[in-house]
Order: structure tokens, then sequence, then C-alpha cells
């Protein structure tokens, strides 16, 4: 009888126990294999395995900042707006929001608060010089040799000087309250013989120092202001309408800051205008 021959024998998937080193079809678990191979624990593409910490095997980019849009409406504001303080306070506030996200923009809020203040500054400083009442409204009065106005033009109160006849936008009425008025730093200074508003008829500088308050100002003012400085002007013996009155220009706070000291004594109609000096012998 004849042996049917045995069918080969199917190889082992995996090396008997007992024999370290013998590699399977898959290889040894946690022995890695070629790089991109699949099913390599620790290699890209093993699915029990995340890639590079991200929760489904994908690297996450980190994400770029975000700039601040309170920065960014502060500034375009601070060049556009008129608003006051708003600007500011919006840049103050975008500067907060800013450390406390970790946002963008903090060049912007910055440039707000700088741009803000440096116009706040600049508009303070052309409301105390009155704009268009320091810088004058025309060319300056003409004079003479003697120093007399012979056409008339536009000036400070500060460059009225003794004699000067002037007309001003302001209403002398409102000067004789109590506490006086607030002057225009500007008047347009003519020839006494054309009709005028006021004649200066004493100028004079008050003493260097801090501001001694307005009340202190007044008070010195009117004492060097009334008496012998009128009457040795108009003469002891010249007859001043009735219609005549007496004023003065003196230095406020503000402008005490800028250097002004000087106190222009003038008389004047509040009810209308004059023609002619006043002064003794004109």
């Amino acid at each position: 009888m004849s042996i049917p021959p045995q069918p080969p024998s199917s190889p082992e998937p995996y090396p008997p126990s007992g024999q370290p080193g013998q590699p399977g079809p898959y290889g040894q678990p946690g022995q890695p294999g070629p790089y991109g191979q699949p099913g390599q624990p620790g290699q890209p593409g093993d699915p029990g395995q995340p890639y590079a910490g991200g929760p489904h095997g994908w690297h996450v980019p980190p994400q770029s900042q975000k700039t601040n849009t309170l920065a960014i409406v502060a500034f375009v504001m601070s060049i556009v707006c008129g608003l006051p303080l708003v600007p500011l306070i919006l840049g103050i506030i975008a500067l907060s929001q800013i450390r406390s996200r970790g946002e963008k923009g903090k060049g912007f809020a910055v440039a707000a608060i700088v741009i803000h203040c440096v116009t706040l500054a600049l508009t303070a400083v052309l409301v105390v010089l009155g704009i268009a009442g320091a810088l004058g409204d025309g060319p300056s009065p003409k004079r003479d040799t003697g120093g007399q106005v012979t056409d008339s033009g536009s000036s400070k109160v500060s460059d009225i000087r003794l004699g000067d006849c002037f007309n001003t936008d302001d209403n002398l009425a409102e000067y004789g309250d109590k506490d006086g008025g607030q002057a225009s730093l500007s008047v347009r200074i003519v020839p006494c013989e054309q009709p005028h508003q006021g004649e200066a008829y004493s100028v004079f500088e008050l003493e260097e120092g801090p501001y001694p308050g307005t009340e202190k100002v007044v008070s010195i003012v009117e004492e060097k202001c009334s008496g012998p400085a009128l009457t040795t002007y108009v003469g002891k013996d010249a007859k001043v309408s009735d219609k005549l009155e007496v004023y003065y220009y003196y230095p406020q706070s503000t402008t005490w800051i800028l250097g002004d000291r000087e106190v222009t004594c003038f008389i004047g109609d509040a009810s209308g205008s004059s023609t002619g000096s006043v002064r003794a012998g004109s």
C-alpha cells in the first residue's frame, strides 16, 4: 500500500515561545519597523498612537494674536474725531484689554493717547490766545514819528499805548458789573478824530511773581487808575462828559501764565462812541 503524501504544513504566524529574535510577518510588538509602514507602534499612521499631541492624530498650529478693536477705533477717532477726551478714554481702556487678553494693538492705543493729548494741549493754547484776537484781524495801525496813530489797524490789547483811541467788540456796559467782564484780546486802534469807544490814559505793568488773584489785582488797578492818573491826562480844569466812565484792562490768571502783566486804564462811553481826544492840550 502506498501512503498518501502529507499536505505541506502551514507556517506558524508567530515563533514558538522561548525563541526570541525570530521575526514574524508583522514584526514584534513594540519593535519599530521602517518609517511610514502601517501598524508600527510609535510611528505616524499607527491608529492607536496620536501624532504630535493632536486629539485625532493631527498637528494643531498655534493661533495668531488678534488685534484689539478698541485700540484701532481710538486711533482713528484721535485723528478724525473732534469729541474731547473720547479717544483718550478709549485708548486707556484698550491698553487694559490688551494686557488682560494678550492681544495686539498696543501701538495704536498709545498713538491715540499721545495724539489726543497733543490736540488738547494745542486747543487750550489757541483758546488762551483767543485765536483771532491774539493774531489780529488785519494790518497793524500806522503811526507817525511821535507815535500818534495816523491810520487805523488791528492790535492786541497789550499793544495799546498811552493816548491811543480804539474800538472793541466788547460791551462796555458789562464792565460795570461787580465782577467786571472777560475782555477780548484784540481791539481796532483808530485816530482819535474818528469815532471810538475808548481812550487810554494810563498804561503800566504789575510786579512779577505768582498771580496774586483777581481780587488783589483789581484792588491794585483801581487805586492806580483813579485820581492823579486821570487828572494828569485830562488836566485839572478839564470838563469830561458825564457819559464817559473809567474802565481798565488787566491780566487774567490764564494770560498771566503767558507773561501778561500790563494794565490799561481808559475812559469810554458805554452808550456809544465819541469823537476827539480828552487829553489836555489836544
